[in-house]
């Protein structure tokens, strides 16, 4: 085992042993272990009482952060011709069909999120084997297939996100970043949990919300009671 860093140390020694933190509290505290001399990222991880294995149990949804990620979303929009003047005006990144159809056959996937219209689906549909495994692929479910993606762009833009939950029943992702406020961080954790809580399967038994941990780029993770993401 590796041995622990001086700034990993100190992180450690803020958090204090077997204590559950309020959602407040951790905002504050991510804040204060963050060590990086980059701007880092705030994640949370959120452990779900579901089987990922039962169609009726998987948790997929997308939500829209009050403060929006703090990240810089590369968009590439595969649209017909007509929409493209749209899509670059609600500031895609890349707009464009056959052209990065074709780049992407050869490899290049250096965006964030692909949005398209569904008459396009037909020709995206054998991409599928290089956009699935790096989470690319566009879905209706997380609004990137829409026949208006000039408003999916500027909802990505500022600050939409989709999740899924993993094999594991775990929930993972960026809600933002350690320049953040704490209030800011509060705000969008707490958004983020509530979208979880209202996409509970009727199916799941049991305690739903299993654990919630909070944390930034190589930071230890804060335990978060669940029940104070309700609170004001």
């Amino acid at each position: 085992m590796s041995k622990l860093t001086k700034n990993q140390k100190l992180a450690l020694s803020k958090i204090e042993v077997g204590k559950t933190y309020t959602l407040k509290e951790a905002s504050t505290l991510v804040k204060e272990i963050s060590n990086t001399k980059f701007d880092a990222s705030v994640d949370i991880d959120v452990r779900l009482g579901v089987d990922p294995r039962k169609a009726n149990q998987m948790v997929r949804g997308v939500v829209s952060l009050p403060h929006g990620t703090g990240k810089q979303v590369r968009v590439l929009v595969l649209c017909s011709p007509d929409a493209e003047a749209d899509a670059k005006a609600a500031g895609a990144d890349y707009v464009g069909l056959d052209e990065y159809i074709d780049k992407i056959k050869g490899g290049w996937t250096d965006v964030d999120v692909i949005i398209t219209q569904p008459q396009i689906m037909g020709k995206i549909g054998a991409l599928g084997r290089i956009l699935g495994p790096r989470g690319l692929m566009p879905n209706p479910k997380s609004g990137t297939v829409t026949p208006d993606v000039a408003k999916a762009v500027q909802e990505v833009k500022q600050g939409k996100i989709d999740f899924k939950v993993d094999k594991a029943g775990i929930i993972h992702t960026s809600i933002g970043k350690v320049s953040f406020s704490p209030e800011q961080i509060r705000d969008n954790a707490k958004e983020f949990i509530q979208t979880l809580i209202k996409l509970k399967p009727t199916a799941a038994k049991g305690t739903y919300v299993k654990s919630i941990y909070l944390s930034s780029t190589m930071s230890p993770g804060i335990k978060v009671d669940p029940k104070s993401a309700e609170e004001i």
